[in-house]
């Protein structure tokens, strides 16, 4: 049974012994209502925002098509130097059901980190954080949080040519990009106490609902 037992689950187990130990009345309601919080945080991609290809902003383009000649001749020179580089912002909405309705105290939730990972067409790429902590307020309402990520579509889907390649930038973060094509996938942790609590498991967060750990 403890060969089964995941490293991550202990880590967070540690992390409420180290807590209990503190030991105070108020220290174990709080430990009760983060883990109340961690359970009902939910996640939703909310948009994109238009992103810089190679250099060249999308923010106006929503189909080969509408590159100029010379931004043209920089995306197929950027293609054949094996790179190109896209530059976007993903903003995703985090919302806090405890807002005091239901018989339940309301409560902020403070958001030490979310560790994620961004896939496009279920392709797993790069990998990141938020820089700093987020309070997602109980309120019911959705918090935005801006994650700003770059990363080179060549190294993940040259395979697919040039033109596949330039469809999916401009699908992803062109003046009519979404995040169809995109799931994150995280790891929320929630500060209680001044100690971070890293949930033992991962949210896949999609644009179609609210999803929690």
């Amino acid at each position: 049974m403890l060969s089964r037992f995941k490293p991550t689950r202990f880590a967070f187990l540690l992390s409420l012994i180290s807590i209990l130990l503190l030991g105070s009345c108020s220290t174990l309601q709080q430990i009760q209502d983060t883990l109340v919080n961690i359970k009902r945080l939910q996640f939703k991609l909310d948009s994109v925002a238009p992103g810089n290809l190679a250099g060249i902003n999308l923010a106006a383009i929503d189909s080969p098509t509408k590159f100029n000649i010379l931004d043209g001749l920089k995306l197929v020179n950027a293609f054949k130097q094996k790179s190109l580089p896209l530059s976007m912002a993903l903003n995703v909405a985090a919302k806090n059901p405890n807002d005091g309705t239901g018989g339940s105290p309301q409560k902020s939730a403070l958001l030490k980190a979310l560790a994620w990972t961004l896939k496009i067409d279920g392709k797993e790429t790069i990998s990141g954080d938020i820089p700093n902590p987020i309070e997602v307020p109980g309120t019911g309402q959705a918090t935005i949080i801006p994650l700003q990520m770059s990363l080179d579509l060549y190294k993940f889907f040259s395979d697919q040519g040039y033109e596949s390649v330039l469809n999916l930038a401009l699908a992803v973060a062109g003046q009519k990009g979404s995040t169809a094509r995109i799931t994150l996938t995280a790891v929320p942790t929630v500060s209680v106490a001044g100690i971070a609590l890293k949930y033992p498991g991962q949210v896949e967060i999609v644009d179609k609902e609210f999803t929690n750990p």
